[in-house]
């Protein structure tokens, strides 16, 4: 007996060794984001102020209101007019800089809070989260309460998929009466919307639906292959994401022009439908099977630790080594983003609703930058400056009730917004490097948001990241 207690008292000090040394790595990791905390930085608390001698990008229309006075109030756009005047608030002088509202991108994957500062720095001021874990609940939580400075943060929760779609990254559903008892918990526990992904079969869509119209919890759907395309225009789907789903579902991989006109009909008949094409992620492909050094570009030093070791090196040994052994895919990959372009041009000409997103996060597609590369594309598509700004604007204001708050300069809008030097409705690129950010009427001026960004590269955060999934693996699976 003497010798069993030795024993479990030694395994019992090891075990609190082991938890004692999990959470000091969780806490060093939370301790370098520092920087992003708003009881450290005075600078960051919202106050009243006036934007002097500014011209305003409202993006309720195609214009520019020359030298404008816009008045911020406890976060908020309290006035915009040729003169205000206000004895209690300080003053920024614009300089004859360009306001423009923040961007708001519609899909990402974010995997640590080095990742709220580098979308900071790129003047994404809002995130939509598709692929929620605990840990997201927490970032959610610290943004909303305004301990840290960060992009307004909504997430999903967990992805939910049918009994055929096992692995580490979405949640098997099996019945109808556990897919509604998901919804139903995952609005609970605090999360803003559901994610549908592909294998949900049409029982197990249907259940997912019913219970969130009840709920009026909005679901966001990446297409399953188990139901025919048109399936996703349901009143309950505010965003069908991923133009590549559309030549891998209705067009059966093929580019065919004629079928496409058939998808393009379908989402003009349902203009309460939007899409998010995420043309980046997929252009990143080419990228892979066309640039042998992208393990060791520049970029790459802003992704998580995690993810660069694990899914940017998979994707990478995936795709060279489908073009080892097969001599067409680069064409093919070329063709079909060249494609995708064209989808986007026509569901543009038919004026469907388009939301930008990035499905930054995962393979070689950082943060806050991918951004620009994506509304690039929506111009290299025939868009203008204004509609490609759109697409990161009011498009997505106008999807959930959650955003209708933002996206647009107006009196009673939140004051995520962007200062420039140059017009973005000239050139979009002025947006890479603002003057100033602010969100939710927080400062963040050009030197910190260089530093937000600087802090974010090389970060020695897998362990960190490793024991937040696998927190999410106990939690969730």
């Amino acid at each position: 007996m003497k010798i069993l207690k030795k024993v479990l008292l030694g395994v019992g000090a090891l075990l609190l060794v082991l938890v004692l040394a999990l959470v000091g790595i969780i806490l060093f990791d939370q301790s370098q984001t520092s920087y992003l905390d708003v009881d450290n930085n005075p600078a960051f608390v919202p106050n009243t102020y006036l934007i002097k001698h500014v011209n305003v990008v409202p993006m309720t229309a195609d214009t520019v209101l020359r030298d404008q006075t816009v008045l911020v109030r406890e976060g908020v756009i309290a006035g915009i007019a040729d003169e205000i005047t206000d004895a209690q608030a300080s003053v920024i002088d614009a300089k004859g800089g360009y306001l423009s509202p923040g961007l708001i991108d519609m899909h990402v994957h974010v995997w640590d809070r080095y990742e709220l500062g580098l979308y900071l720095a790129n003047g994404v001021t809002t995130v939509r989260n598709l692929w929620g874990r605990p840990m997201h609940l927490r970032m959610k939580e610290e943004v909303n309460k305004e301990e840290i400075v960060g992009p307004m943060f909504f997430t999903s929760g967990p992805k939910l998929t049918g009994p055929e779609y096992s692995g580490d990254d979405n949640l098997q559903l099996f019945t109808p009466e556990e897919a509604g008892a998901k919804v139903a918990e995952y609005q609970e526990r605090g999360y803003d919307f559901i994610k549908t992904y592909n294998g949900l079969t049409r029982e197990l869509y249907d259940a997912i639906l019913v219970k969130g119209k009840e709920l009026d919890f909005d679901v966001v759907a990446h297409p399953s292959d188990k139901v025919p395309y048109s399936y996703h225009f349901r009143p309950e789907i505010v965003t069908i994401e991923h133009a590549e789903d559309i030549v891998q579902q209705p067009l059966d991989y093929q580019l065919d022009t004629a079928k496409l006109a058939e998808v393009v009909e379908l989402y003009a008949s349902h203009p309460n439908t939007a899409l998010c094409p995420t043309l980046v992620v997929y252009h990143n492909i080419y990228r892979l099977l066309t640039d042998d050094n992208i393990l060791n570009s520049g970029e790459l030093d802003y992704m998580n630790a995690l993810i660069r070791q694990e899914d940017s090196q998979a994707q990478y040994d995936r795709w060279t080594g489908t073009k080892a052994s097969d001599s067409t895919i680069v064409g093919s990959i070329r063709d079909q983003h060249n494609f995708h372009l064209y989808a986007i041009k026509k569901l543009h000409e038919r004026q469907v609703p388009i939301v930008a997103g990035t499905d930054t996060g995962i393979g070689v597609t950082p943060a806050g930058y991918s951004m620009h590369e994506e509304l690039d594309f929506y111009m290299q598509a025939g868009m203008s400056n204004y509609e490609a700004l759109q697409t990161a604007t009011i498009n997505p204001s106008r999807t959930h009730d959650f955003l209708n708050s933002q996206g647009s300069i107006e009196t009673g809008k939140i004051a995520n917004l962007i200062l420039t030097e140059g017009n973005p409705l000239e050139d979009l690129n002025v947006l890479r490097n603002p003057e100033m950010v602010l969100v939710r009427g927080h400062q963040i001026n050009r030197e910190t948001l260089h530093a937000f960004a600087q802090k974010a590269r090389n970060r020695s955060n897998l362990l960190a990241s490793a024991l937040r999934y696998a927190e999410y693996l106990v939690i969730e699976k």
